[in-house]
């Protein structure tokens, strides 16, 4: 009854920590559904391509101020403790939704309507900064002995039961309005749902208890000591940069980047793009768990080679193969395919960083490399849209994931080079 009873705390402590990160991911992904729509609200311009990319960079934007918000908040975690920053981490998000969700459009206002989005989307990017460090810490620190991999792995699978949901509700708004109802107010819906459930994630995670690891510890640095520490751990925070790259470029290519992509580039209709999204998210929510798991039996090392090694062979030439007749059936296929790839990497890499960063800077540390590869990879939509403009070839894309393949499997190569377990730097014990 004991087990039981620890099993079914541990499934509650999951559900109550990675609710903030289902927010985060369900507000950027409506930014992706509705990218037209709020493009003609927010950033109106003659030129289509013209508005599309800069509700594309506003987009982007929120990535720069990632790593200030990993290194700022995530050294306030690492000093006061991992359930305290994680709620500072959800009033921040909420603020930045809250603008994006209730700013009225150019035509009302002006130019204050575009600045204010992009406020919105720079808050959500400096609390993003750290959300997903602090989330993996948590799972980490509180993961029962040989199971890791499995439990961090949750933090990227609730981003999918975002996804699903974003989707659905997309799909169900396209069914139930009219094209200018939905051009008009509708579009808003999901943020404004995205509002009303603040207050309810807010009150599950102040039930948080706090690490028995972070508690154990007697020292707990300072902004300054964190800066030195990871000043000299710069190699372990560019590997694991590099390594995020591979996670960042495919998860925005094949979620948020994919109503658009189907839409605007292969001209499916916006019902076929969501469902393959809902589609998407679902396989996610599959691999990403057995990969972690996977991760805990054979090691980290062979799952992130296989599946950078696979992305480089089969990303750009799967692409070229739906461009040439897009139907709904061909992307549904290379999307699926691509989400295999996506998940089982990101099931295993996850855990692999928290391995890799020193444990007295590990919040900071994560964070910092997460948040410095999610400039890259947050910037897919408006890096995919260029190419494919500048190229004139609707596979482009491929190339991109292609790079962070490389990106990926170079950082492996380094950290597990030699032996099995990763190469970490002086101080990296827990």
């Amino acid at each position: 009854m004991a087990n039981a009873n620890t099993r079914s705390e541990k499934i509650k402590t999951v559900l109550r920590v990675t609710s903030g990160n289902f927010l985060e991911m369900f507000d950027f992904f409506l930014f992706g559904i509705y990218a037209n729509h709020i493009a003609k609200t927010f950033f109106p311009n003659a030129n289509e391509f013209v508005s599309l990319m800069a509700t594309f960079m506003s987009f982007a934007a929120g990535f720069l101020v990632r790593p200030i918000g990993a290194i700022v908040l995530g050294a306030f975690i690492d000093r006061v403790g991992r359930r305290k920053g994680l709620i500072i981490t959800l009033s921040i998000m909420a603020m930045g939704t809250a603008l994006i969700a209730f700013v009225p459009g150019y035509a009302s206002i002006g130019i204050a309507a575009p600045l204010l989005v992009l406020s919105g989307r720079l808050l959500q990017g400096f609390s993003a900064g750290v959300e997903l460090g602090g989330v993996s810490v948590y799972l980490s620190e509180m993961a029962t002995p040989g199971r890791k991999g499995f439990y961090v792995s949750w933090q990227s699978a609730s981003q999918q039961c975002a996804i699903v949901v974003a989707a659905l509700l997309g799909f169900a708004i396209n069914k139930l309005m009219t094209p200018a109802g939905v051009a008009q107010w509708g579009w808003r819906t999901p943020f404004w749902i995205g509002c009303f459930i603040v207050p309810f994630i807010f009150l599950i995670r102040r039930s948080l208890q706090e690490t028995e690891e972070f508690q154990r510890r007697t020292h707990h640095p300072s902004l300054g000591e964190i800066t030195r520490t990871l000043t000299a751990n710069w190699n372990v925070v560019l590997g694991g940069m590099a390594m995020v790259v591979m996670t960042t470029v495919s998860f925005y290519l094949i979620t948020v980047y994919t109503p658009s992509f189907g839409k605007n580039v292969l001209k499916l209709t916006e019902t076929d793009s969501l469902l393959v999204t809902v589609a998407v998210g679902l396989s996610n929510f599959m691999w990403l768990p057995l990969s972690g798991a996977l991760s805990d039996r054979i090691g980290r090392r062979p799952i992130l080679i296989s599946f950078t090694v696979l992305a480089l062979l089969t990303a750009y030439p799967a692409l070229v193969w739906l461009v040439k007749e897009p139907t709904f059936g061909k992307m549904l296929a290379v999307e699926l395919w691509l989400s295999l790839i996506y998940g089982s990497y990101n099931g295993a890499m996850v855990v692999a960083l928290t391995e890799v960063v020193p444990a007295t800077v590990r919040t900071a540390g994560f964070s910092l490399a997460y948040s410095l590869a999610t400039t890259l990879g947050g910037s897919s939509l408006a890096i995919s849209t260029w190419l494919i403009h500048t190229t004139d070839d609707k596979a482009a894309p491929g190339y991109w994931m292609s790079f962070a393949a490389l990106c990926g499997l170079s950082a492996t190569l380094y950290f597990y080079r030699r032996r099995a377990e990763p190469t970490v730097s002086p101080g990296a014990a827990s």
